[in-house]
């Protein structure tokens, strides 16, 4: 926790971590255009908030893409808040709910996570439907080998599409796959309305992967949820969806437990 409120604690960063929230997935060369500070200013601030877990940053081609990562955020105030009255937890209720209030990029969703486990446990509880059906709700058939199908079932419901797929995968390290069809009974099942239906329908589909790397006695996970349409409706739900269900995901495997279904 002390390397995130270090980071917090400079109005520079706090600024370059709103530039972010405003406009997710840039590069340097942006950042740097778009602040009133050097490169090499922008260069050590970036490198402090990466530290901190607070920025996220993906290599698309030769560029590096930086994103605020809201996890440390939701750790800090899961364990603190509840100790202080609201006056003095405000500052940290106030970011927390910057940083969730509006999707970070028009197109991707991009989450960063700590989890003390092995890399194999991880993989383990992203393809095993025993695991899945504990903190996701949603079982899964298939044989993780890149091209090949996924099929998903939740609430009663099973989605199969031959769009639905393996795109890569490399155990204990790597995994992605297309995201699942929305359909009718899908719809029904979650209580979806006909004008949700009909506008998450009409988007394309899009992918999320997952990196996993072993840090000691953690493994760093990084969620990318991406292939949007600009404006997407269906990234405002992934984006409120995500962080819960990996916060699940963390607790199960540090302590046999899940976290409290959330309303809707």
């Amino acid at each position: 926790m002390d390397e995130v409120f270090k980071a917090l604690a400079d109005p520079s960063r706090r600024r370059l971590l709103d530039d972010l929230n405003q406009r997710g997935g840039q590069s340097l060369r942006e950042l740097c255009a778009g602040l009133d500070m050097t490169r090499q200013s922008v260069s050590k601030h970036l490198a402090v908030l990466e530290e901190a877990g607070l920025v996220v940053t993906v290599w698309r081609g030769r560029e590096k893409l930086h994103y605020v990562n809201a996890e440390p955020i939701n750790a800090i105030a899961d364990r603190w808040i509840a100790r202080y009255d609201r006056h003095r937890a405000r500052a940290l209720a106030d970011l927390k709910e910057a940083l969730e209030s509006e999707p970070m990029s028009d197109t991707e969703f991009v989450y960063r996570t700590y989890i003390r486990t092995t890399p194999e446990r991880l993989w383990q509880a992203l393809t095993d439907p025993a695991f899945t059906k504990r903190y996701w709700g949603v079982t899964f058939e298939s044989d993780w080998k890149p091209g090949s199908p996924v099929v998903w079932e939740t609430r009663g419901v099973r989605m199969a599409d031959p769009e639905q797929v393996v795109l890569e995968s490399e155990p204990f390290t790597r995994l992605a796959y297309t995201w699942h069809t929305i359909t009718p009974e899908f719809a029904r099942a979650h209580e979806m309305d006909e004008e949700t239906l009909a506008r998450w329908s009409a988007e394309r589909r899009t992918k999320v992967t997952f990196e996993l790397e072993q840090m000691g006695p953690t493994v760093k996970l990084t969620v990318i949820h991406d292939d949007f349409e600009p404006g997407s409706t269906m990234l405002a739900g992934v984006q409120e969806g995500w962080p819960h269900l990996l916060s699940s995901l963390k607790t199960l495997l540090e302590t046999g437990d899940t976290l409290p279904e959330t309303a809707g």
